[in-house]
C-alpha cells in the first residue's frame, strides 16, 4: 500500500500556521493531521471548528481532524461544515451503535471515518467498530502533548491489526524516521508526526525518509 505522510499541526508554529501548512505541503505532505483536545478526555486543550475553516483556505491536501474530546458525535457536524476530509474517533468515547450513525452521516458527505484507540485500550475493543470505518488510527503515545516516545506496545497491535483490516492504518505519535520502519514493517501505511517534521531544518528530506520506512 502508498506510505501516507500526515504532518501534525500540533508541533507547527501556530504564530504562522498558515506558512508552516504551505511548507510541509510543498515539502510533499499527503495530508494535514488536525488534532482536537478538549482539556477532558485528554490533558490539553487545543482548537477548534474555526481554526479548521480557516487552515480549509490554505491547502487542498485532505484535512484529517483527529477527535480527541467528549461526546465527539456533538461537535462532527462543525467540523464537517468547517471544511473536514476525514473525521476520527475513539473507540473510548463512543459505543459502537454511535459509530454506525457518526459514520452513515460521513458518507452521505462523502468523509471518510475513522476510529481510534489508546496505547491501554486493547485491540479486541476496536472488533465491533471496525465494520463502520475507513481507517484506523492507532495510537503510539498517550494522547495530549506532542513530543512524547514511541511506544512499543502500537507495534503488535498494528500488526494483529493488518491481519484483519485491509484498508488504511494510520499510527500516531513518536514517529521518525526509525519508529516508521518499524510501523510500516507491521502493517501501518499512514504515518503522522508532527515534531520529527515540523522541527526538521528540511521538511522535504524528514518526509522522504518516512516515506521510504521500508
Amino acid at each position: 500500500m502508498k506510505i501516507k505522510i500526515a504532518p501534525s499541526i500540533l508541533s507547527a508554529d501556530f504564530s504562522c500556521l498558515g506558512k508552516e501548512i504551505k511548507r510541509v505541503e510543498r515539502a510533499g505532505a499527503d495530508l494535514i493531521h488536525i488534532d482536537v483536545m478538549d482539556g477532558h478526555f485528554v490533558p490539553n486543550i487545543t482548537i477548534g471548528p474555526v481554526v479548521v475553516k480557516y487552515l480549509r483556505k490554505v491547502t487542498r491536501l485532505p484535512l484529517d481532524v483527529h477527535l480527541m474530546i467528549e461526546d465527539p458525535e456533538k461537535y462532527v457536524g462543525a467540523f464537517v461544515k468547517a471544511g473536514s476530509d476525514m473525521i476520527t474517533v475513539h473507540v473510548e468515547t463512543v459505543t459502537p451503535g454511535d459509530c454506525r450513525r457518526i459514520a452513515a452521516g460521513l458518507k452521505r458527505k462523502k468523509i471518510k471515518f475513522g476510529v481510534s484507540l489508546n496505547p491501554g485500550t486493547p485491540l479486541s475493543k476496536i472488533k465491533k467498530y471496525l465494520p463502520s470505518a475507513d481507517f484506523v488510527l492507532v495510537m503510539s503515545v498517550n494522547p495530549g502533548f506532542g513530543g512524547q516516545a514511541f511506544m512499543p506496545v502500537a507495534i503488535l497491535k498494528i500488526r494483529q491489526l493488518r491481519a484483519v483490516f485491509l484498508k488504511d492504518i494510520a499510527v500516531d505519535g513518536g514517529i521518525n524516521g526509525e519508529t516508521a520502519k518499524e510501523a510500516v514493517a507491521a502493517g501501518a501505511n499512514v504515518l503522522a508526526a508532527g515534531s520529527y517534521i515540523f522541527g526538521a531544518k528540511n521538511a522535504r528530506q524528514a518526509i522522504e525518509r518516512m516515506r521510504n520506512a521500508r
